[in-house]
């Protein structure tokens, strides 16, 4: 039952939290012990409020899991792990997190506690709304970027970030329903009904939009941010980041993955050293220049 419980938190999935250091990064406090040791802490925590998150989804989704080709083999819905023992080991994440968060900073509570408010009214009713569901995705990524500004003393970081961070996530999740949709192909509103209200062209339409102003969104920061350098050394990141979006774009459109965005990011070796590439340049620049 433990490996079920394990399997059922989706660790795999807690790559996305790593933007909560963003904050850390982005206002040149990577090498502030006490600041990262924030950071870190809340990063855990918010690993462990997202997996009850995924705890309470799976067993809301229960049936609609099992008629899934991929998602029927999720401990729930193969019967490895029993909705009671769900329940109970949910509801005990949450307790936990939300007094651990309390010790950190208030504001980091206040952003746990919407982050989960708002992904148990996703679970619930706001998933099946389409274009609503991608924002409330979105919103959930620009939250981890919020909570670590409120674990540390932000100094001069960009409100740019939020922007870059709204787009990225959006881009993200439109190719998450456009995988998912040519996957299921016919039968997609059986599994999930969200995906009634989209069609592959609208999705293309949305992903070519959302792509193109994040590549330009994150050019404007790399020139117009307050603490970046003046010799605006920060511009030779930009083709690290295009060439991730179009990578990312190939992935669905060539080799129909994105269906599960983080497995690319696990599996995919030019991505991988595309963002390995991108750190480095980013550190680079804000810590070495």
């Amino acid at each position: 039952m433990l490996k079920a419980l394990f399997k059922t938190m989706r660790p795999r999935q807690w790559t996305k939290n790593v933007f909560i250091f963003a904050a850390l990064v982005f206002d040149k406090q990577l090498l502030n012990a006490e600041a990262f040791l924030h950071t870190l802490a809340g990063f855990a925590l918010f690993c462990l409020i997202s997996s009850s998150v995924y705890i309470f989804n799976d067993i809301a989704d229960v049936e609609a899991d099992r008629q899934h080709p991929d998602k029927k083999h999720r401990p729930i819905a193969a019967g490895k792990l029993s909705v009671r023992a769900a329940w109970i080991f949910g509801v005990a994440l949450v307790l936990f997190t939300l007094v651990a968060a309390f010790f950190l900073t208030r504001g980091f509570e206040a952003v746990i506690a919407v982050y989960f408010l708002l992904n148990l009214a996703y679970s619930k009713w706001l998933k099946h709304i389409p274009i609503l569901d991608v924002l409330i995705i979105a919103t959930g990524f620009v939250l981890r970027v919020h909570a670590g500004v409120t674990l540390i003393e932000v100094q001069r970081f960009s409100p740019w970030l939020y922007v870059v961070m709204t787009l990225l996530a959006l881009f993200l999740g439109f190719g998450k329903r456009r995988a998912e949709l040519a996957l299921l192909a016919h039968g997609a509103g059986s599994h999930r009904k969200v995906l009634e209200g989209y069609t592959l062209p609208l999705l293309d339409q949305y992903i070519m939009i959302v792509s193109g102003t994040t590549i330009v969104a994150y050019s404007l920061y790399t020139f117009s941010a307050p603490n970046l350098p003046d010799n605006h050394s920060m511009m030779l990141t930009i083709p690290f980041v295009v060439y991730a979006i179009f990578r990312y774009l190939y992935m669905i459109e060539v080799k129909h993955a994105g269906g599960a965005p983080e497995e690319i990011l696990l599996s995919d070796r030019p991505f991988q050293v595309t963002m390995i590439l991108w750190a480095l340049a980013v550190l680079s620049v804000f810590y070495l220049s």
